[in-house]
């Protein structure tokens, strides 16, 4: 997928590519079978969770209307993307641990500190946790979404095994209780040992994931509200019945490659179980952005990721 490739309000058009040699082909696998499997997805999804002008916009190649915005926990109104700063809006993530060893379990503390230095201790809950912790390397690898524990004086632990040494960057996500809005916060985490960034997978609209089929559908411009639909298949057949995770069917985690920028979706609140899930995504900027996409199914959440070029 490229930024160029389609614009908003295209997201259900044919993948182009999608039957060269040599890339994955969606499910199920006869093309004109999938072909129709996708629009009946994408019928039932825009009818719960897009607008009809977008609907009928795509069907006749009239003007496109903007459906209901999912909302974006991780860039707030009037800041742009999170995670970019350990101190925002009196709150400070104070680390407590000091580095992390490469291939060994370690427990990661930490706590959320007002000005005077004192631990938070009253959290809202966002999406059934109070906390959500996004760990991945500065090369983009090795990404994770736990959710720590909080001890009485404040202090949230989790344990962690970085994959390899390097800085790991943690991207804490919560919302004090009481506040207006929530906070995203993040900081580098040191594991030391040789470090050598690995290279980005390249752009791809399907890959594989533990025999899952997904496609990524819909171009991304830079600041822009853009459409895209995620497309789940398993053993030749649409995945109809997802199961919710963290109070959705799906989220969607964006991070832009360099200064891991981050930006968290989640899909309109009347979406349903089906194959195809939608979002309404925003970049802030060109780039490139490595999308990661979670998804519930026969009990167990899986990630998807993939490479976007804005």
């Amino acid at each position: 997928m490229t930024a160029t490739d389609h614009r908003p309000g295209t997201a259900v058009d044919q993948i182009e590519g999608a039957s060269q040699p040599g890339r994955p082909r969606p499910d199920p696998a006869p093309s004109a079978g999938g072909t129709v499997w996708r629009y009946a997805a994408a019928a039932l999804v825009l009818g719960l969770t897009l607008t009809v002008g977008f609907f009928a916009g795509r069907a006749g190649g009239g003007p496109v209307s903007a459906p209901p915005r999912p909302m974006a926990s991780g860039a707030h109104v009037g800041h742009g993307p999170g995670g970019l700063e350990v101190s925002r809006d009196g709150w400070t993530l104070a680390l407590d641990t000091p580095d992390l060893a490469a291939g060994r379990p370690g427990e990661l503390a930490f706590r959320i500190t007002d000005p005077t230095g004192a631990a938070l201790t009253a959290f809202q809950e966002n999406h059934e946790r109070r906390m959500h912790l996004i760990l991945v390397g500065r090369d983009l690898s090795g990404y994770q979404h736990v959710h720590p524990e909080m001890s009485a004086d404040g202090t949230w632990r989790v344990t962690v095994t970085p994959a390899t040494p390097g800085p790991l960057r943690a991207i804490a996500d919560f919302w004090p209780q009481g506040a207006p809005a929530g906070v995203t916060l993040g900081v580098d985490v040191p594991v030391p040992g040789r470090y050598a960034a690995g290279p980005l997978a390249p752009p791809e609209e399907t890959i594989l994931v533990d025999g899952y089929t997904v496609t990524l559908d819909g171009g991304l411009r830079a600041g822009e509200s853009n459409q895209v639909l995620v497309w789940l298949g398993h053993d030749g057949q649409p995945v109809n019945d997802l199961q919710r995770h963290l109070g959705a069917y799906g989220h969607l985690v964006a991070l832009r490659q360099g200064d891991l920028a981050y930006l968290h979706v989640h899909p309109a609140a009347a979406s349903q179980p089906s194959s195809v899930v939608a979002f309404g995504v925003t970049v802030p900027s060109a780039g490139t952005y490595r999308l990661f996409f979670e998804f519930r199914h026969l009990d167990e959440v899986r990630v998807a990721a993939f490479t976007v070029i804005v």
